[in-house]
């Protein structure tokens, strides 16, 4: 699902700062001010029913504001934490990995969402995670070719990631719908930068990816193996199915072997 770039939050902070920075600053000297015009002009007022003299209401305005300015509480850990790094390999499909957690103690489903869907995409898209549940995800990118033979390794990329999460009550299948039924419980856990490294050369985060890049491959193998691949089979009367094939192999054996012998 593409999503529209979005601009900066420093601009939105600022304004928000700003918006409440200039009551705070002035209101000191506001309320000398009228404390000394009202001690000679306005009547004796009586006291409200809580005796200090406050206002109920703007104590509950205020309380809601510094709520709505915490940071949200994250349920996922993510490992980078805010990057996506790519081997810088133009006119290919490369890829990168990043590692979700579930750090809180319910269920949670993500989603990831890009900024590029036709040359990005993600494997799995989305999932939901047990308490402590841990997987590598990883990201498809294709590199376009640079104009005026430009180094992307040296240049921000604008393509951007965003991981969304949402509590869900417990196990279940994951599909994108549920975070269209429940907007209002939807969390942006983190809106990731596209990195790009140089393959030739051995960096720690190169490395790193070179790990989590094959954490993710065996992972997925071994996903792929098959139920009987896992150990022996039990079904019926508890039958294991390489036993049974083993005894049928020695009878039809032994049945040629006694038909030549008759012969």
């Amino acid at each position: 699902m593409a999503v529209p770039d979005q601009k900066s939050s420093s601009s939105s902070d600022g304004k928000v700062w700003g918006f409440f920075k200039r009551p705070f600053r002035t209101s000191k000297n506001a309320a000398v001010m009228t404390s000394s015009s009202s001690s000679h002009n306005a009547p004796p007022q009586h006291s409200n029913a809580h005796g200090d003299g406050s206002n109920p209401n703007a104590a509950n305005s205020v309380s809601s504001v510094a709520r709505s300015l915490l940071p949200t509480r994250r349920r996922l850990k993510l490992d980078p934490h805010n990057k996506l790094y790519f081997p810088c390999e133009p006119g290919k499909q490369v890829r990168s990995a990043i590692r979700i957690k579930n750090t809180s103690k319910s269920f949670v489903a993500f989603k990831f969402q890009t900024t590029a869907p036709k040359s990005c995409f993600m494997r799995p898209p989305g999932a939901i995670l047990s308490p402590g549940e841990s997987l590598i995800a990883t990201v498809f990118k294709f590199v376009e070719v640079p104009e005026n033979n430009e180094k992307l390794v040296d240049q921000k990329s604008r393509v951007k990631f965003k991981i969304m999460s949402l509590k869900v009550k417990g196990p279940m299948e994951y599909v994108p719908e549920l975070f269209d039924e429940q907007k209002e419980q939807v969390a942006v856990e983190q809106i990731l930068r596209v990195v790009f490294l140089d393959p030739e050369r051995s960096t720690p985060a190169m490395e790193k990816l070179k790990r989590q890049l094959a954490d993710a491959d065996a992972a997925l193998e071994a996903s792929k193996q098959p139920a009987e691949d896992a150990g022996p089979k039990i079904i019926g009367e508890g039958l294991v199915i390489d036993e049974w094939k083993e005894r049928r192999e020695r009878y039809l054996a032994r049945q040629q072997g006694e038909g030549v012998d008759s012969a």
